[in-house]
């Protein structure tokens, strides 16, 4: 017979954008020994506070997130750079005798620290600015429609408005000579972990897109759009940055440009953040592994307590 799994545990908290995964997390933190890893895209930025709904200071030093204002908003963060570093801050954890408590709901970031990654080329900075100038010119479509031609699986994988990954793709391709999904197709060693997933996904979807809706009200009462000012007035800043297409940021940077009034602008907001929510919810159906919790559910926290106490070691 097999002996006890000697591999160390983690535990991962997922959802969708306003499920309450931070208010759960930091409960869950007050009763067992774990420690907080956020794996939010957005949170990594410093500045980018109100819109991306960050732990307030006085949450952060009660319960302090790892990977969050690690990042300048002009530097770019990848999944590879997650990776790395959360398997850091996991190790650092267990090796003070707790179990990491991985937050968040960019699924590319669990899915780069669960499977692995690719051994792509480094980026070219000469190429990228070659590409970003095309995609100026020719506009975003066709830089998908070039993909499309060079590596129709990649392409059918990434959608036509994520700038970011067109590109990327495109430069992977220039560089090696290959199609970018054959070499994401090459055999990665999994994560060494033992895992508990915890999924906060609604039954229903109006309570969730009427926790959307007033939560970017109470953003926008709280001063988002002067944060927004702020980081214009950087001036080394521009809306193509990863950084700055967080949902939210995008849609109050071209109201600030004058391309919305203010009732568009918060229209267009609000329904980008429910697609967001939207792609999270579909992302986490093939998470067939996870415990599904209803975040509306009024015993939430009871109940992943419960899971989370039968999973760790008594």
């Amino acid at each position: 017979m097999p002996g006890p799994d000697p591999r160390p545990l983690a535990v991962f908290l997922m959802g969708p954008t306003a499920a309450g995964k931070t208010a759960l997390a930091c409960a869950l933190r007050e009763r067992f020994p774990l420690e907080i890893v956020s794996v939010d895209s957005a949170l990594v930025y410093r500045g980018l506070d109100i819109g991306t709904a960050k732990p307030d200071a006085a949450t952060l030093a009660r319960h302090p997130h790892r990977l969050i204002d690690i990042r300048d908003p002009a530097q770019p963060y990848s999944a590879a750079d997650f990776r790395h570093d959360a398997l850091a801050a996991m190790a650092e954890i267990v090796a003070g005798g707790r179990v990491p408590l991985l937050v968040g709901g960019t699924g590319l970031y669990f899915r780069a620290l669960q499977r692995g990654l690719s051994e792509l080329p480094a980026a070219d900075p000469a190429l990228r600015a070659r590409l970003a100038e095309e995609a100026g010119t020719l506009g975003l479509a066709a830089m998908h429609a070039r993909l499309a031609w060079a590596d129709a699986e990649a392409a059918a994988r990434i959608r036509p408005s994520d700038r970011q990954r067109v590109l990327r793709a495109l430069e992977v391709i220039a560089l090696t000579g290959r199609p970018l999904s054959a070499q994401q197709g090459a055999p990665r060693p999994p994560l060494a972990y033992r895992v508990l997933k915890l999924a906060l996904v609604p039954q229903a979807r109006a309570p969730l897109h009427a926790r959307i809706a007033a939560r970017f009200d109470a953003m926008l009462a709280a001063g988002f759009l002067d944060e927004v000012r702020r980081l214009r007035a950087r001036g080394d800043l521009t809306p193509d940055l990863p950084a700055l297409r967080a949902v939210g940021y995008r849609q109050a940077w071209e109201h600030l440009d004058g391309a919305t009034d203010p009732a568009a602008f918060r229209a267009r907001a609000v329904h980008a953040t429910r697609q967001l929510a939207k792609r999270q919810i579909t992302w986490l159906r093939a998470e067939l592994d996870a415990r599904w919790l209803d975040p509306d559910r009024p015993d939430l926290a009871e109940a992943a307590a419960q899971a989370v106490g039968a999973f760790l070691p008594a």
